[in-house]
């Protein structure tokens, strides 16, 4: 329970960090909020004069003051308009803090998706990763700068109130003091026992959210293997876990203003028996018993919005736990502060003995070493988990290798920032990737400068011009979300495009033709050939006639290479590599066309 309550407080203190940047919008806020306050105390003691003038009127049969009734009551409404001013200019004050604290909050974690290691994606759905920049914050931001100025309002007219009933009767004061021990020892209590139901609470919707995203985005898998019923189920799962532990958030929340109120109504009870005393005692008013009981209702409501006000905070400290802690994951090693520039890159390439593993018990590659001449086509083949992927994902510093050394032109890549070493290599996967823009624009991510006329003679060099013409829009034409309104085919075309379009000192394709017929395959092919002249390229693939003319063909299995060579060296061999081949190809028809010509 005390590592709840230590969590609570660290999450707080963390994210009343953003504070201080706003201290002059909150600092006014705040004095307006207590400006508001304090107006309304003496609305009590005004309708207590108002109500002795009516009472004394009567009682003395002199008649009604109705001119002193006028006044008070004018008081009275200038009272409330001028705190309902500052009401108003505080809550917009705020509102302005709140959304300035969730912008930054995002940006932060926007930025430190760019920081963080690969790895660590490994390990989280996306989902969750939303829900934190757009639940969490949006919780944490709004329920902190609300709870400010409501604990500022809360703790003035609370002061306020105990001094007036001070001032009205100190027996009767001092009767309704002696509740608020009961309620301060219950709101502890409150808070120690419910704030692990807020953080789970808020692990659980991200889970949610998480599986929601999966579905959305896997929507067509789920449909062919008729995969819907497992899905709702899963999803009935996590909704469960929310609906109950969002239950017992709620019980704790909605148990508070209840048990503040029957505290409240114990303090009643003692009040009117002494305050009936008093009165037939001639120690205090009529009019006085009045506003020393609206200051008491006063009293208790700001005990019970103390109680909300502690429920927020939890909310508030539960959402900024999970902020932070993603804010706070271990980020990628810096680089190094006198980094290389990368110029005249030759494109030699060198894996010295290289060690990798995702995990400390997965290990892919083990004592990997290869050399690369500058300008080689390679090849690089294998069963599946062979490591060949990760080669290319250790070449551009998505991971950092455990041992050994990369060498780009015999400088450890390591050397480089990873910004200026990616900018070297251009990119076809298997997998495809498009944004939510038009066709141009996504062309144009190879290289944020091209003109039109570029992005069109990438277009056509990757034999993609002919069908985005026939398209409705053309170059023009939006695409859904990953491009759901073109084939896939056509969407490897264009990421084909967008490498030709960055002009790569160093070109990875993995699988790049995957997704096409055996027709546009060729024409692929061709555009490849002209695209890979005076480039290092490494061609990842499993068809191996999309590699028979490559000048090397690195053959891995088990992290390791077994067999390298050219295609007629390594058949000859009689093999892996033959072995493979024979497994493809001993049934088939020898290959049209060889995909690449030799190099001269």
């Amino acid at each position: 329970m005390k590592t709840d309550l230590g969590r609570f407080k660290k999450a707080i203190f963390s994210i009343a960090g953003y504070l201080p940047e706003y201290k002059f919008a909150i600092l006014f806020s705040l004095i307006l909020t207590a400006g508001s306050s304090v107006l309304s105390i003496f609305g009590p003691l005004l309708l207590g004069n108002i109500t002795n003038i009516i009472f004394e009127g009567i009682r003395g049969g002199g008649g009604i003051d109705f001119a002193a009734i006028g006044r008070g009551v004018l008081r009275l409404l200038g009272l409330y308009l001028i705190g309902t001013g500052f009401a108003y200019l505080q809550g917009w004050l705020m509102s302005g803090v709140s959304l300035r604290i969730a912008y930054r909050m995002r940006k932060a974690i926007a930025e430190k998706i760019g920081r963080l290691p690969f790895g660590y994606f490994d390990t989280q759905t996306h989902g969750d990763t939303l829900s934190r920049m757009t639940n969490d914050v949006d919780a944490a931001s709004g329920t902190l700068s609300q709870s400010l100025t409501q604990l500022m309002s809360a703790l003035t007219t609370f002061c306020g109130a105990f001094i007036m009933m001070f001032r009205i009767s100190w027996p009767m004061a001092l009767a309704a003091v002696l509740i608020v021990p009961l309620g301060f020892v219950f709101l502890r209590l409150s808070v120690r026992y419910s704030q692990k139901y807020f953080a789970r609470q808020q692990a659980h919707l991200g889970k949610l959210n998480g599986h929601v995203e999966e579905m959305f985005s896997a929507h067509d898998i789920i449909k062919a293997f008729n995969g819907e019923e497992k899905s709702v189920r899963d999803f009935d799962t996590y909704n469960e876990d929310l609906r109950d532990t969002a239950w017992r958030v709620q019980f704790f929340f909605g148990l508070m203003m209840p048990a503040m109120t029957f505290i409240g109504n114990l303090g009643y009870v003692v009040i009117a028996v002494l305050g009936g005393w008093l009165a037939l005692a001639g120690r205090i008013t009529l009019g006085g018993i009045q506003a020393f009981i609206q200051y008491v209702r006063i009293f208790i409501q700001n005990m019970g919005q103390g109680a909300e006000i502690t429920g927020s905070l939890q909310q508030t400290a539960a959402a900024a736990e999970r902020i932070f802690a993603f804010l706070d994951a271990a980020e990628e090693s810096p680089d190094p502060p006198e980094a290389l520039i990368p110029a005249d890159i030759s494109g030699a390439v060198s894996f010295n003995r290289v060690c990798f593993g995702y995990t400390a018990d997965r290990q892919v590659l083990r004592d990997f070493s290869a050399d690369i001449q500058p300008g080689s086509r390679v090849a690089i083949v294998g069963p599946t988990g062979a490591g060949k992927t990760t080669l290319v994902k250790l070449l551009m510093r998505f991971y950092d290798v455990n041992g050994g050394a990369i060498t780009l032109d015999g400088r450890d890549i390591r050397s480089f920032k990873r910004d200026d070493l990616r900018s070297l290599f251009g990119m076809v996967l298997q997998d495809t990737w498009l944004f939510k823009g038009t066709i141009r624009e996504n062309i144009r991510y190879g290289k944020l400068s091209a003109t039109d006329e570029e992005v069109a003679a990438a277009a056509k060099a990757a034999y993609a011009d002919h069908f985005i013409r026939a398209l409705p829009g053309g170059y023009d034409l939006v695409l859904d979300e990953n491009g759901g309104n073109i084939s896939q085919g056509q969407k490897q075309l264009l990421t084909i495009a967008r490498a030709i379009l960055a002009d790569p000192k160093i070109l990875i394709l993995d699988e790049a033709t995957s997704s096409v017929d055996t027709r546009t395959e060729v024409l692929i092919q061709k555009a490849m050939d002209d695209l890979m002249k005076g480039r290092t390229s490494f061609v990842i693939a499993h068809r191996l006639s999309t590699i028979r003319n490559a000048d090397i063909i690195e053959v891995m299995e088990n992290g390791a290479i077994v067999e390298q060579g050219n295609h007629d060296e390594l058949i000859n061999r009689k093999g892996v590599y033959a072995a493979l081949y024979q497994s493809q190809f001993e049934n088939a028809p020898a290959p049209v066309e060889p995909p690449f010509s030799r190099r001269p």
